[in-house]
Parts: structure tokens; sequence; C-alpha cells
């Protein structure tokens, strides 16, 4: 955040985690509401750009991705006002503080934009189950909760992505296009 008068400013509340944990807990909550913005509207860029055979099944699938996000984000900003922080949840404000790369503008393939929205799902998977971790430290199990809830849904979505393009990976690996072959699991992980 850009500001650091705001971003570390809290109004009045009768919540009773301490201001000094607050501060963190919203910064972290902005930092995601940040992500959660982008990865929404970079979602709807798929959406609305996807070409291909499997376009109807796709531009499904992106949407209701983005819906999804959408929830998300207004359960991260409501926690931030919750904590007594200021919500910055400008498509500006968005922009500058994502921790996602910026998203191709110029694909129109199915298989590219699954690769593309599957990258950036990884990345915010990471952010959230990491934000899991620091909130559950700094005492706030409640924030910790909703990053968990988050973080389910996120992985599922993650796995709906990646299960377009793990054939063909899969057939890649094994310079084979005619079989796959899955991965053994060495007996102790089992």
């Amino acid at each position: 955040m850009s500001d650091n008068s705001i971003t570390s400013r809290l109004y009045p509340t009768r919540i009773d985690i301490p201001a000094k944990a607050r501060v963190q807990i919203v910064v972290l909550l902005n930092q995601t509401l940040a992500a959660t913005l982008d990865l929404k509207t970079q979602t709807k860029q798929a959406h609305w750009n996807v070409k291909g055979t499997d376009f109807y099944q796709l531009h499904e699938l992106f949407d209701e991705l983005a819906g999804e996000l959408e929830e998300y984000v207004d359960m991260v900003a409501e926690r931030v006002t919750a904590l007594g922080g200021y919500a910055f949840g400008t498509a500006r404000a968005a922009a500058s503080n994502s921790i996602l790369p910026e998203y191709p503008l110029d694909i129109l393939d199915g298989k590219d934009h699954v690769t593309a929205l599957a990258d950036r799902f990884a990345l915010y998977a990471k952010h959230i189950r990491e934000a899991i971790a620091k909130t559950d430290e700094l005492g706030d199990a409640d924030t910790a909760d909703l990053y968990t809830e988050i973080s389910r849904t996120i992985d599922k979505r993650l796995w709906f992505l990646e299960a377009h393009l793990q054939i063909a990976e899969i057939k890649e690996e094994n310079g084979n296009a005619g079989t796959t072959k899955t991965q053994k699991i060495p007996a102790a992980v089992k």
C-alpha cells in the first residue's frame, strides 16, 4: 500500500483483538483484497476472450470462477472494516498492490487461458495459505477461518483448471503422444 498513514490507521472499534495485531492483519487483508480483485478481473478477461473448440465450456467456467472471486472480494473487504481498517478496493489499488503478474492480453486459445489462470490461481492459493498461518499466529482465528474457507475453494478451482492441462502435460513428459502414465507414489507416502 502506498500511503502508510492510511494503511496503519484504524478507526475506533470494540473488537478485542489488539490494535498492533489488527494493523498487521488489515495490511495482509488489503493485499489479499488487491490480489482477489486482480484475479477476478483476469478471470473475466479470459471469459470474454476465450476462443476454440472448448469455448462454451471454458466461457462458462471462467464466469463461474469470477463470480466466486467476487464473493471473496466482499468477504475480505468487510473483514478489513470489521477489524477497524480501511478497505482499499479500487481498481487502481488492486493494480498497484496485487501479488499477481499481469495477464497476457493477446491470447485467445482456450488452453492458453487455462494455463494463464492456473498459474495465477496457484500463486493466489499460496498467498492464501501463508495468510492462514500469519493470521493464526497473530491470534485472529476468525480471519484465519475466512482464509481457510477461501483456500478450500481456490484449491478446488485450481484442480478444475489443471484437469484441462494434465493429460497434455503427462504426454509431453513421457515423450509419447499415444500413451499416458501416472506418477508412481512411493510406498511411504501412501
